[in-house]
């Protein structure tokens, strides 16, 4: 079957660029001619405000006018004036990261194609401690909010390259530049696989990110403390539960996972922590002795404590916790993911489908280590 592109006979790599600059366009010119309905009502309300309150430590912030203001009383957010922005994700800002991230990782595979880099499934495995590194570089902004201005290291606006959206531009650009490392040193024959490289920068540079992080606890840092038992329980719990769904794949349907093989059972491992620690991190923290729980901050894991409070009696609740639902719907959805990734689909375009799973892996471990490490700090 010809592409869209093979009919309009279109360079795709030229008519992806043209698709990205005509948005841009769009956006600027709409942010020009119609500042308050597009820039303040859509793209400061739903993304960059959220981002602005969230490195300033606010409950919220507002725009009057062309200022911005920054409001650290859930009442007055209440009854301020549209438009208001709240800390954390919203399910328009979902969305529209969701779209950027498959824009983006098609630009990703012309990339790739360049280098012919991204073919075997090496790729996908080199990429995971950059995830990892993606949600541990995260709490180093939490971490910094809870130590006392005068002592973070990090403040406005230099922590905003830590808080979603920018902080996937950021560790992208920090495992583009380890991707093109790699490949010179391959080249120059430096290092006989790229792979085997990236990996090692990777997890060099998630353990210093995880190694500032104990330095705050070492120096005794205001606002971080150290919860072994909490990241232990989360990393039990996750492999224990992603090795149930396993077996249950492995004895009653194989099939779902024939096509993705062991990079499936990483897939569910991932998304298995990020249910775990929403688990442990909202409903079992004080029983670990780890201080109070922590609060939601996806819409998504607010729905699932929504809906489950509103269903079960509180007896019951107070012995399962509301958040349990979460894990449950991870892991059946990263089932179904795994499912449609048939053995044809790695044939016909195996660049875009070992990208595709690295994103799948990383909206589930990237946020799932981020609330694991943050509870284990206790930030």
């Amino acid at each position: 079957m010809s592409t869209v592109a093979d009919r309009i006979g279109a360079d795709p790599e030229r008519l992806w660029a043209g698709g990205v600059l005509t948005a841009v366009v769009a956006l600027v010119a709409g942010t020009l001619a119609f500042p308050e309905a597009v820039y303040d009502g859509f793209i400061w309300h739903y993304f960059w405000g959220p981002v602005q309150a969230d490195a300033n430590s606010a409950v919220c912030a507002i725009r009057p006018g062309s200022t911005v203001e920054y409001l650290y009383d859930s009442g007055a957010c209440t009854s301020a004036t549209e438009p208001v922005a709240y800390p954390g994700y919203t399910l328009v800002s979902e969305v529209g990261y969701m779209v950027t991230l498959l824009v983006a990782l098609v630009g990703v595979v012309f990339l790739l194609r360049r280098l012919d880099l991204g073919t075997d499934r090496r790729f996908f495995y080199a990429f995971f401690p950059f995830v990892l590194f993606g949600g541990a570089l995260r709490v180093v902004e939490d971490a910094n909010d809870a130590i006392p201005a005068g002592e973070a290291l990090i403040t406005y606006p230099l922590n905003t390259l830590f808080i979603s959206p920018i902080i996937y531009f950021t560790v992208f650009a920090v495992a583009l530049a380890a991707v093109l490392v790699s490949v010179a040193a391959t080249r120059a024959e430096v290092v006989e696989r790229y792979d085997r490289l990236l990996f090692a920068i990777g997890s060099v540079i998630l353990l210093v990110t995880l190694g500032y992080l104990v330095s705050l606890v070492v120096t005794g840092a205001s606002g971080v403390e150290f919860y072994p038992q909490v990241l232990v329980t989360v990393l039990l719990g996750a492999t224990l539960a992603a090795a149930l769904t396993w077996w249950l794949i492995e004895r009653f349907v194989p099939e779902v996972n024939a096509g993705t093989e062991r990079i499936g059972f990483v897939v569910l491992w991932g998304h298995a922590v990020d249910g775990v620690a929403n688990v442990v991190g909202l409903d079992w923290m004080p029983a670990l002795g780890a201080g109070r729980n922590l609060v939601p901050k996806h819409p998504v894991n607010q729905f699932v404590v929504d809906v489950t409070g509103s269903v079960l009696p509180s007896s019951v609740l107070a012995v399962t916790g509301d958040t349990w639902p979460f894990l449950v719907v991870k892991l059946v959805a990263a089932t179904f993911v795994l499912w449609v990734f048939e053995e044809e689909i790695f044939e016909e375009s195996p660049r875009y489908t070992i990208l595709l799973l690295i994103a799948v892996l990383a909206v589930g471990l990237g946020p799932g280590t981020r609330d694991m490490i943050r509870a284990t700090f206790g930030v």
